[in-house]
């Protein structure tokens, strides 16, 4: 299938304007609705205020462990229809997804379908008071659509994993189609995040040997027609590791396979989720259970959390992750204990905090996808991949607010 590659519709000067409005306040971590007044911080609070969480109780009726003072609710199940007017049915094995605000106060959850066939990215629409009221496609005939990336200008980029993987551009909200993104390379794609200060997105690889790379666009963002893809490499001095970046010479692995094509890149262990927050891109590995912390303007990367010498390793699994304005990261296990878990950033000898925000009962043969706050941050969603019977026709996707 040829996919078209022109841009979407949101001129430059238009998205210079909903900046002014809206940018800083993303930059800044999130938008709180004025709608809702000052109860609308009450989720990001409890959630930074990691003192205040508290153990989980038993699983409520969903089968949710939560801290007091939390709630669940279930907003969409794989193959049935969200609400009584939605136009599709939601999909088999949900993944990586966001939220964005729409023009009407309400909010659209997108969610990638990771299947081999028959998948790409749905969208589940609520209105001003948070009542489900349509499902839709954004990108369709794609594969194994994992995680992605939310864009600063409103966008969604869709990642594939598969060798031959691509990035697909979708509009969250209206029935549309992705447009692809060749210059983001071909490989297996994981998630991607976006620095707009630098007009650079930073790409995680789910490979054994898989890379982290970085693209940097000629015109500057939101134009992802053309631009430069890197590859990291590291550089040990004075104890600590340093990135240094190598163009890559074919990004679209005619000859060779992208993370092979410049051999003193370094492979990481099973690229997952990502995301940049204030000058810091986090990303996890799961195959070494790792979450790393890359400072763009010194160049220095961390390891923020290792399984094998944290004192608290709790942790298992590393997968798709989420921030929240304080610089918190929510990381979503693959297996492990199906939780939801907050680091707190701390480097050198500041020790990470890890506390458990919500854990999922009975979904043992499942992973926990596509974390994400609703735009006033008092909504987390996210989903079981393949719910209680292991089986991707089996998702399940909760609504977290506060009770």
């Amino acid at each position: 299938m040829k996919y078209p590659t022109q841009p979407i519709e949101l001129s430059r000067r238009a998205f210079l304007r909903r900046g002014v409005a809206g940018f800083a306040l993303f930059a800044a971590g999130g938008l709180v609705s004025a709608q809702t007044g000052g109860a609308a911080s009450s989720l990001l609070q409890a959630i930074n205020s990691l003192s205040e969480l508290g153990p989980l109780l038993p699983p409520d009726a969903n089968g949710v462990r939560l801290p007091a003072g939390f709630q669940s609710r279930i907003v969409a199940r794989s193959g049935a229809r969200p609400s009584g007017d939605a136009r599709e049915l939601w999909h088999d094995a949900p993944d990586g997804g966001a939220v964005f605000g729409s023009p009407d106060g309400g909010w659209v959850y997108v969610s990638n379908s990771e299947m081999t066939t028959g998948g790409g990215v749905r969208a589940l629409k609520f209105d001003a008071s948070g009542k489900v009221v349509d499902c839709y496609k954004i990108l369709d005939n794609t594969s194994e659509n994992c995680a992605g990336g939310a864009t600063p200008w409103g966008t969604w980029l869709s990642c594939e994993e598969h060798p031959n993987g691509r990035v697909f551009e979708c509009d969250p909200q209206q029935p549309s189609e992705g447009i692809v993104r060749p210059v983001l390379g071909k490989f297996k794609h994981e998630a991607v995040a976006v620095d707009l200060s630098e007009n650079r997105l930073y790409l995680t690889e789910d490979e054994r040997d898989g890379r982290l790379y970085r693209f940097t666009a000629t015109n500057g963002l939101p134009d992802l027609t053309s631009g430069v893809l890197e590859v990291a490499a590291l550089e040990s001095r004075d104890d600590k590791q340093w990135v240094v970046w190598i163009e890559v010479p074919d990004p679209l692995a005619h000859e060779a396979a992208t993370r092979h094509q410049v051999p003193q890149s370094q492979a990481f262990n099973g690229g997952e989720g990502i995301a940049f927050h204030e000058g810091v891109v986090y990303f996890t590995t799961k195959r070494d259970n790792r979450v790393w912390a890359y400072k763009v303007a010194s160049q220095e990367l961390e390891i923020l959390y290792d399984i094998e010498t944290a004192a608290d390793p709790l942790l298992a699994g590393v997968d798709n992750l989420t921030v929240t304005p304080r610089g918190e990261v929510l990381v979503a296990e693959d297996g492990g204990d199906m939780q939801v878990v907050v680091l707190t950033p701390g480097y050198g000898a500041v020790p990470t905090a890890v506390v458990p925000l919500l854990q999922v009962v009975g979904h043992d043969d499942s992973e926990i996808t596509g974390p994400a706050f609703d735009p006033s941050f008092t909504r987390l969603y996210f989903s079981s991949q393949r719910g209680a019977s292991g089986d991707n026709r089996d998702g399940v996707t909760f609504e977290i607010t506060r009770a």
